[in-house]
């Protein structure tokens, strides 16, 4: 991994656009071993055997697939006990550029969230939001630093951000996403100005950092290459509240929660 701190090129992109990309962040070759034990992982969740903290989540549309693993569609709490995805969490170089951001004293910032994942060929992409409307927390602006463990390009459902939409507040007019087989959890904003979107194209070991108010979506995966990622959520340290949202039919996640 490269260990430059925040430079002013990334902090200007950041104040504009509120994302910016670290390229070549780690060597292609180091991430074949994150998809390995994420296979490993969904063998041994669905075998019975204990995965710890993991906490896996699966693609309806994607139930019939031959093995655990291409079930998959995210793989929640990693950081917590798996070392392999705790040493990205604590790596100098994302804990130095997000505390910086946070304007924290030294490095006091933590990791709350970490997810893998796993957009197989046909799984479905998520609609415009921004991850401060799940992160009900103060302070209320949070850090996540996305890593492309393979390609992200046009058609294996990239994320489309809005620049400059982090420096709007949280959209509350949503509607739960409807689809068949979409994440319970999904909504999407409504009314929002999404004309000056852009693609986040990443070649694999690539590193995004963005803001928590940035909206953002993921479209669906269309072609036969798989397209994943390692992303981790960082809040300043002493940071309170919870990971829920703000509707009836979407439960407190309260097991999710790890700011401290």
């Amino acid at each position: 991994m490269e260990t430059t701190a925040l430079r002013p090129d990334e902090r200007a992109r950041w104040e504009r656009d509120g994302f910016f990309i670290v390229k070549r962040f780690i060597a292609p070759d180091r991430l074949l071993a994150l998809t390995d034990r994420i296979v490993e992982i969904a063998d041994d969740h669905h075998a019975g055997r204990d995965i710890g903290a993991a906490m896996p989540v699966f693609e309806g549309a994607l139930a019939d697939a031959p093995t655990p693993s291409g079930r998959l569609s995210k793989v929640f709490k990693l950081h917590r006990d798996e070392p392999l995805f705790n040493s990205i969490a604590v790596d100098e170089a994302v804990v130095s550029r997000v505390a910086d951001l946070l304007r924290t004293e030294g490095h006091d910032v933590d990791c709350f969230l970490s997810q893998f994942i796993f957009k197989h060929p046909g799984a479905l992409g998520q609609p415009w939001h921004q991850d401060s409307f799940y992160f009900r927390m103060t302070p209320p602006v949070q850090v996540g630093a996305w890593l492309a463990v393979t390609e992200a390009h046009l058609d294996n459902g990239p994320l489309w951000v809005v620049p400059g939409s982090h420096l709007e507040p949280i959209h509350e007019t949503v509607t739960k996403d409807e689809r068949e087989h979409a994440n319970m959890f999904y909504v999407e904003i409504q009314g929002a100005d999404t004309t000056n979107e852009v693609p986040v194209l990443l070649d694999p070991g690539d590193l995004l950092i963005f803001h928590s108010h940035l909206r953002h979506r993921s479209t669906d995966n269309n072609s036969s290459d798989d397209r994943a990622a390692m992303v981790l959520h960082y809040a300043a340290a002493g940071t309170t509240g919870v990971i829920a949202p703000n509707h009836d039919w979407m439960p407190v996640l309260r097991d999710r929660v790890a700011v401290t």
